[in-house]
């Protein structure tokens, strides 16, 4: 089979089409079950909530930061599938020893379509990945020039936190036309209510994940108090930040979320 080479830039080649699989990373397990390999998956982490069902029927490997390598050794896999965020360089390290990782890198849509026809190269699914991608392509340039929308994408609270111009998230935000206010800085700044009252925000907007913003009113009271002028707007992470099939409806979630926004105040 091809070759692949990850984002650590170490080749990974098979013998022959895995057979038993460990996805350390939700988006691509999510992945590996749109690709048909319902079968081949063997492991998987708490935090792999698609598809429905398979935390009670898959092996559980620990956390996304905390892999139970031991665990992960006696599934016997022939693939381990990792991802520089999501995992632990000290994880991956160890699960070296016991068969071979492919480490993804995502920072925007095209590496994840990058990432969804590598990942077909190394499961012998090209011709379902190569599908997938060519939807997903399609819908994305579909969507319209949206007048740009200067915002701030909050992940966290105590403290805040944002996303920076080397995130998935930021792309996405990019594609729906939303400027990113933080997008000069990197990875995932902590930010205060009041420096992002002074920002000129058109609006703020909260993630569902890692942070349940959605989960409490009082989750959001303190931004509103701080940006009374300003919408503050809890929204789906997970079309932000999940980067496997979730793809083909990131766009028509664009396209709503537009249309309940603000209109830009230099407009």
């Amino acid at each position: 089979m091809p070759a692949a080479t990850d984002a650590r830039g170490h080749s990974v080649s098979l013998d022959a089409p895995p057979r038993r699989i460990v996805s350390l990373v939700p988006s691509q397990t999510e992945l590996l079950a749109h690709l048909g390999l319902r079968g081949e998956v063997a492991g998987i982490t708490r935090f792999c909530e698609r598809p429905e069902g398979w935390r009670s029927t898959k092996t559980i490997v620990g956390g996304t930061k905390q892999v139970d390598v031991e665990t992960v050794r006696d599934l016997d896999p022939d693939l381990i599938l990792a991802n520089h965020e999501e995992n632990t360089a000290k994880d991956v390290a160890a699960l070296d020893e016991v068969a071979p990782v492919f480490v993804t890198e995502v920072r925007t849509v095209e590496e994840a379509l990058d990432m969804i026809r590598i990942v077909g190269t190394l499961t012998d699914t090209s011709d379902q990945t190569s599908t997938l991608v060519g939807k997903i392509i399609s819908r994305f340039e579909a969507l319209p020039d949206f007048s740009p929308l200067r915002a701030a994408y909050l992940i966290w609270r105590e403290p805040h936190m944002t996303v920076g111009g080397d995130t998935f998230i930021h792309d996405v935000l990019r594609w729906g036309g939303v400027e990113n206010a933080y997008g000069d800085q990197t990875r995932y700044p902590e930010v205060t209510p009041e420096a992002l009252a002074e920002n000129g925000l058109d609006v703020v907007l909260c993630s569902s994940e890692p942070f349940p913003f959605h989960k409490k009113d009082k989750f959001t009271a303190d931004l509103e108090n701080a940006l009374p002028d300003t919408p503050v707007e809890v929204v789906d992470g997970q079309p932000f930040s999940w980067y496997g099939p979730r793809l083909l409806d990131t766009p028509t979630y664009l396209r709503d979320l537009r249309e309940r926004l603000p209109t830009p105040r230099a407009a």
